[in-house]
């Protein structure tokens, strides 16, 4: 294995894959890729106080990725993961994550079984089940 990918939105079950995906990645030698999607904008309250605190909707989506990214890697850093990157998007979970799968090769995902939308992916289907069903790699999913 050359690449894995680990996926992220700040829940338990993210930060036990993050940590699985480190131990697979020292164990194979491999790059360790975390990606955090952001899937919805925020709510027309967290908008009002955004607006009274001049602070754009796009600012402050960026600093919780940033935020969840930077937890994310020191995860993965304990863990013993040497080579860590990390790449945020918008959009679709499972989708952004399988363009992500195809343009870089990756040799496998590794993501929680629930994250945040418990109720929404028992309605729609999680990101994890839609990975087992389309990704193009070997898919791990962490309880």
């Amino acid at each position: 294995m050359k690449l894995i990918i680990s996926a992220t939105d700040g829940s338990e079950g993210a930060e036990r894959a993050i940590a699985v995906a480190a131990d697979f990645a020292k164990s194979f030698d491999a790059k360790l890729l975390i990606v955090h999607v952001s899937e919805d904008g925020l709510s027309s309250k967290q908008l009002m106080l955004l607006d009274q605190l001049r602070i754009t909707e796009g600012d402050a989506l960026d600093e919780i990725s940033r935020r969840l990214l930077s937890k994310a890697r020191e995860i993965a850093r304990q863990r013993g993961a040497a080579n860590i990157r990390t790449m945020s998007g918008g959009g679709d979970p499972a989708k952004v994550l399988i363009d992500i799968i195809e343009h870089d090769h990756a040799d496998a995902i590794v993501v929680g079984r629930r994250g945040r939308g418990q109720l929404q992916g028992l309605l729609l289907g999680s990101v994890s089940q839609k990975l087992t069903s389309l990704a193009p790699c070997i898919v791990i999913v962490v309880p």
